[in-house]
């Protein structure tokens, strides 16, 4: 390990590594994988919990970068002030993690920082087919809410930029993975959202990400264990 993992770590890494045992492996339209159970259910109750507001959209929509300013990230003042926030950070830090990661994806984590985003998406919210390429090497996608009827806010996989291709199953403590490529198509199509649709957006960034204020460590490159 790189650094001290706390027990509260070690419990979400366990429950992970038995979430990545059972993952379901798809090939089409690219590689990409289906979890669940990622989190212990009382750090999915203090997630799911956090009391940050849902940002206004004032009918803007289409990319996360248009609400830049509203956006939040597991970043230190957030780690030192939710424990659950550092808790998850220090489990997706740890080299053991990183390295169980990148045997079962491929994807080449070495030196990379870690990027957690705490998403809240109300109705209004869409995104365009993107592929997360560029100084992204990998991408989760960890759902948290349960509200009646998000059972169909999963995420949105395409063939290219303009075929639909498929929907993740969205739910809590429910996810996808994908290592970013040209075929990593995917995005959010326009449709009713009840109440907040709550996920985490776990990157592996490069050491090129500009916005290191957004980072879970800016100064600590993760290792592969």
């Amino acid at each position: 390990m790189t650094r001290e993992t706390s027990a509260a770590a070690a419990a979400i890494q366990a429950a992970f590594f038995d979430a990545l045992g059972t993952d379901e492996t798809h090939e089409t339209p690219y590689p990409h994988w289906l979890m669940e159970g990622l989190f212990p259910a009382a750090d999915l109750t203090a997630l799911q919990t956090l009391p940050y507001p849902a940002p206004e959209l004032g009918g803007i929509s289409g990319t996360r970068e248009a609400h830049n300013g509203t956006r939040v990230y597991f970043d230190q003042h957030n780690q030192d002030t939710y424990p659950v926030c550092r808790a998850v950070s220090e489990a997706f830090q740890d080299a053991a993690l990183v390295g169980r990661l990148a045997k079962a994806t491929g994807a080449d984590l070495d030196g990379t920082y870690l990027r957690i985003e705490y998403a809240q998406d109300t109705d209004g919210f869409w995104l365009k087919p993107h592929t997360d390429i560029g100084v992204k090497r990998f991408t989760l996608l960890a759902y948290l809410s349960d509200d009646p009827g998000h059972d169909g806010l999963g995420t949105d996989i395409y063939a290219d930029a303009a075929t639909w291709a498929a929907r993740t199953p969205f739910g809590a403590n429910k996810a996808m993975a994908f290592v970013p490529s040209d075929r990593s198509w995917h995005g959010f199509e326009p449709r009713p959202i009840t109440g907040v649709r709550k996920s985490l957006i776990i990157n592996y960034v490069t050491n090129d990400w500009r916005a290191r204020e957004q980072l879970s460590f800016p100064t600590e490159p993760v290792r592969q264990g």
